[in-house]
């Protein structure tokens, strides 16, 4: 049973499920934002440390991230953003799809930016695999020295080994990663603790004030600032993402048992090692502890990016599904690494495109201090169509009222903004990466589900109706082509038109089966479907029927596990003398047929690189046949 579908449990066997399923949660929801202070803090004190660094300005700085941890993810996600779920399930497509259906004219405007968010999560999983690995190698240096020059390339091959163990699927290493990341959490409270008596005046940053004069004072510094400053709050958006993996209660009691605190004790430590040291600016985490425990500290680091980077991976494969059942993206191959976890699922393709950008990205920066100005944008845009998504979804579920939902997401709203200008102006030094990556992904999604729609207008002009067709067929019982033994199964998208492999077959071998049936597989905005809801069958006539299977988004859409279960329904064929025709068109690109010329070439080569339908939908590979024709869009 899914987490978030499974009933609480009384007693101590509930309580020690929900403590399972904590601490599952810490280390695939928070592995990203619990490797945040690897590089934040430090990141932060740059602009500011060329003429020394005054004592507000660290208290200033820490006062900052701590406020920001508090408002955006405490507030906005932790208690706000997980009760607005899709049967359970979060994230952009998954908000997407709950508010299509009562999207009241909104619809292409919630589409656009449900595609900027999903383009948005890609970009990220891109930069945050190669910007926590590069950082948790480089304490390296610090150990020796002399291995500076090994960082990049002991880099590479950590990561190429993450990507590569990825078809293995991750149940079995999924054990390991909540203690591990349970682990790191706790040596950073620890690190933290050791050092936050140096100087007890860094706890005046629980006073928002620090921040608000900081900011004032420092002018442009201070904008520029805030976009490190945003790096506490990277991996916010996996809460939202991984809520099915969980259920709410489980996250929301390791955020505040385990993570929020250990975070806010790290970084009041590193800013109390700061103004005691000055000179540990450089490199404020490594540098709380003692040389001794300095490997062992790169090593745990550098399982704890591991982790993170493992958990961004899966949330891309996710998505991806979320997409492609949702008509944003074309069939890919989905292969499923656990038998009884349909969530645990390895994509080939993406995860070659996710390597190879990697890869890229650690080539081109080198280090993870050049890395950060690239990071940033995409998740600070994610944030930001989230926010803008949530207030249509307060109003139209849970029925409040414009100015309530104003009142309570624009200041929230307006933070985000901030954040996103001040990484705006990183675009100069390498943040124009997640925005190219961004905008490919969205004119990719946007031309496939465009050029979707118009081949489906385009090939209905020539159909005809089915009702039409199997009255003329009727008709002509008598003279008409030959009866043959068995059923055939018409797969279509448009179950009230003639499936265009049934007029090729009626056309090219001059025979209509005794059995007929038009399916139709539909993906519904739920996560999934209940069994009783699986099946919508309609007898057209003695010799045809219409039949409807529903698959929820997150589901895998195996249509002949699914047919076994209509037979056992009710509806007569027998699946061994049962043939499955598919439609095969050859697209040809045509001026003026709707989209420019570019956009046809690269929609035609996105669907001579979707899956095939037969593989795609588990289809019995002997009794599939295929007929074709050509298109010109």
């Amino acid at each position: 049973m899914h987490p978030s579908d499974s009933q609480p449990v009384a007693g101590p066997e509930g309580a020690r499920r929900l403590l399972y399923l904590a601490l599952g949660s810490v280390g695939v929801v928070y592995g990203d934002i619990g490797t945040s202070p690897l590089y934040a803090f430090r990141e932060a004190l740059k602009p500011i440390s060329a003429d020394g660094i005054a004592r507000a300005e660290v208290i200033g700085l820490i006062s900052l991230m701590i406020w920001s941890l508090s408002i955006i993810v405490t507030l906005k996600y932790v208690l706000f953003l997980l009760r607005a779920d899709n049967d359970g399930e979060g994230g952009t497509l998954s908000l997407l799809a709950l508010l299509s259906k009562s999207a009241n004219g909104h619809g292409p405007i919630l589409m656009v930016l449900g595609l900027i968010g999903a383009a948005l999560f890609l970009g990220d999983a891109m930069i945050t695999p190669a910007l926590s690995v590069l950082s948790a190698v480089e304490g390296l240096k610090l150990v020796a020295p002399s291995l500076e020059s090994f960082i990049v390339p002991i880099s590479l091959g950590i990561l190429f080994g993450l990507f590569a163990i990825q078809s293995h699927g991750t149940g079995a290493v999924a054990r390991f990663f909540g203690p591990i990341t349970a682990l790191w959490f706790i040596v950073m409270a620890i690190g933290g603790g050791i050092h936050i008596f140096d100087d007890v005046g860094i706890f005046a940053a629980f006073n928002p004030w620090f921040a608000v004069t900081f900011l004032w004072h420092e002018g442009f510094v201070g904008i520029v600032v805030l976009g490190a400053v945003f790096l506490t709050v990277t991996g916010a958006e996996a809460l939202y993402a991984d809520l099915g993996h969980f259920g709410r209660k489980p996250i929301q009691l390791a955020w505040f048992a385990l993570v929020f605190p250990a975070l806010v004790i790290n970084y009041l430590g590193q800013g109390a090692l700061v103004l005691k040291h000055p000179e540990t600016a450089s490199d404020p985490f490594f540098l709380m502890f003692p040389g001794w425990a300095l490997l062992p500290i790169v090593v745990l680091a550098t399982f704890a990016t591991i982790i993170a980077s493992q958990a961004v991976i899966t949330g891309a494969f996710s998505l991806v599904r979320q997409a492609i059942h949702l008509g944003f993206l074309p069939r890919m191959q989905i292969l499923f690494t656990s038998e009884s976890q349909t969530g645990q699922i390895y994509l080939p393709s993406v995860n070659t495109l996710l390597l190879i950008g990697v890869l890229a990205l650690v080539l081109a920066f080198e280090s993870s201090e050049a890395l950060a100005t690239a990071y940033g944008i995409s998740v600070t845009g994610a944030m930001v169509v989230t926010s803008i998504m949530a207030f249509e979804f307060v109003r139209k579920r849970w029925k409040w009222s414009a100015l309530t939902a104003t009142m309570v997401l624009l200041p929230l709203l307006s933070l985000e903004m901030v954040f996103l200008g001040a990484n705006l102006l990183k675009i100069q030094d390498g943040g124009y990466i997640p925005v190219l990556l961004a905008l490919a992904f969205t004119v990719i999604m946007w031309t496939w589900r465009r050029g979707t729609a118009i081949l489906w207008e385009k090939t209905r002009r020539d159909d005809i109706a089915l009702e039409d067709f199997v009255s003329m067929i009727e008709k002509k019982a008598e003279h008409g082509p030959a009866r043959v033994s068995g059923t055939a199964i018409f797969l279509t998208s448009d179950p009230s038109r003639a499936p265009a492999a049934l007029m090729h077959n009626l056309k090219h071998n001059h025979v209509i089966h005794e059995r007929n049936i038009i399916l139709t597989i539909k993906t519904v905005g739920r996560p999934r479907v209940a069994e009783e809801d699986r099946f919508v069958v309609e007898e057209v006539s003695g010799a045809f029927a219409r039949v409807e299977i529903r698959f929820g988004f997150m589901e895998s859409q195996n249509v002949s596990k699914a047919l076994t279960s209509l037979r056992r329904g009710g509806l007569k064929f027998d699946i061994m003398s049962t043939s499955f025709y598919l439609g095969r068109r050859k697209l040809v690109a045509g001026p003026g047929m709707g989209m420019p010329h570019w956009q046809d070439r690269l929609y035609i080569a996105l669907a001579e690189a979707a899956a095939d339908p037969s593989d795609y939908f588990r289809l019995p590979a002997s009794r599939v046949i295929e007929l074709g024709s050509h298109v010109v869009i």
